[in-house]
């Protein structure tokens, strides 16, 4: 049991997110209830409840917080209100992305133990975007500018460089397009080998294109320990990752600022299968482990992560996304048998 609870915001989400963040709660309770939730909502719970995507009251609740929990937010495609979770990034310069993956399941790809770390403010995803009309068509040509500066190329890596230090990872390899954007990938390769020069001799560097970064994890991916990414190929090779140690549902993701912290399922919302019971709940689970470790309770998040092992290895307590049949609820109850 903890002796003293943590304020912590707490957003479900929406979609299968409102079932995963219950049953992490459950979890969580079941190790003595380490965080004090003030539930607040965005994206389409957001919109539903006062038509605004990211309120200003869950901002002002993660400011006052600085600490939050948050399930998987829809984003319409194509058209629509912009990301919640971007702007949630921007609001609070969330500039790392910090997204662990393991093998827990053996079975794809045994003993898969990568961290990468991606920028999370900066490259395409700052979305400034426009149209350029030709003839009748208004929107004939798309054009998008992504921006990397080196002050900001410069923190990611160091933040990395440091995470390294700190969890005992021995290398890092740096993800790039620079033979081709030698302007927008190159300056984030040269910074992150800049930084690289302060840790020579405590950890290694190395750096890789990014197609050619993405076969290799096929091919081989034990040759890898940390990744280093911009935005955009952070995104795509997390998931990546993901598949490697049997999807999205077994991969949290943490989002680190100077001043906030917002940890969450990697994975999407699933409006297919909420109120089904079908979700599997693991990856926010995990994610509330990189909480608990922040925040330095890491006994009790060594526990989160010994029960879930457990749950799926030896008491063989699966949801169907992972071949088994078992609810959310149903998975929730072994879990928290397991931890209490």
């Amino acid at each position: 049991m903890t002796t003293k609870t943590i304020p912590a915001t707490l957003i479900p989400g929406d979609g299968i997110g409102p079932e995963v963040t219950a049953a992490t709660v459950k979890a969580l309770e079941a190790l003595g209830s380490p965080f004090a939730w003030e539930t607040r909502y965005a994206g389409m719970a957001g919109v539903e409840r006062g038509g605004d995507p990211l309120p200003q009251e869950t901002l002002d609740s993660i400011r006052r917080n600085g600490l939050a929990l948050k399930g998987p937010l829809t984003t319409p495609v194509g058209a629509g209100f912009r990301s919640a979770n971007v702007r949630m990034r921007e609001a609070f310069k969330l500039f790392a992305n910090v997204r662990p993956v393991r093998t827990i399941i053996p079975g794809r790809y045994e003993d898969i133990d990568i961290v990468l770390i991606r920028e999370n403010i900066e490259g395409l995803y700052v979305a400034h975007e426009h149209f350029i009309p030709v003839g009748d068509d208004p929107q004939a040509v798309a054009v998008s500018t992504g921006i990397n500066t080196r002050e900001g190329a410069r923190r990611i890596a160091r933040y990395a460089f440091e995470y390294a230090v700190k969890h005992g990872r021995k290398k890092i390899t740096i993800v790039h397009k620079a033979n081709v954007l030698k302007a927008l990938t190159g300056i984030f390769l040269e910074a992150g080998r800049e930084v690289a020069k302060e840790y020579e001799g405590r950890v290694a560097v190395d750096d890789r294109i990014v197609d050619a970064c993405a076969m290799q994890l096929v091919l081989n991916p034990w040759q890898f320990d940390m990744l280093l990414c911009t935005n955009l190929f952070g995104d795509i090779l997390s998931d990546e990752l993901a598949g490697l140690v049997g999807g999205l549902g077994l991969a949290p993701g943490a989002n680190i600022g100077k001043d906030a912290a917002i940890f969450e399922a990697v994975h999407g919302s699933a409006p297919d299968i909420a109120g089904k019971g079908l979700a599997n709940p693991i990856s926010l689970l995990l994610a509330a482990g990189l909480m608990l470790d922040h925040v330095g309770q890491s006994d009790l998040a060594t526990r989160l992560r010994n029960g879930i092992q457990q749950t799926l290895m030896e008491d063989q307590v699966r949801t169907r996304d992972l071949g088994g049949s078992a609810s959310t609820d149903e998975f929730t109850a072994a879990l928290v048998k397991r931890l209490a």
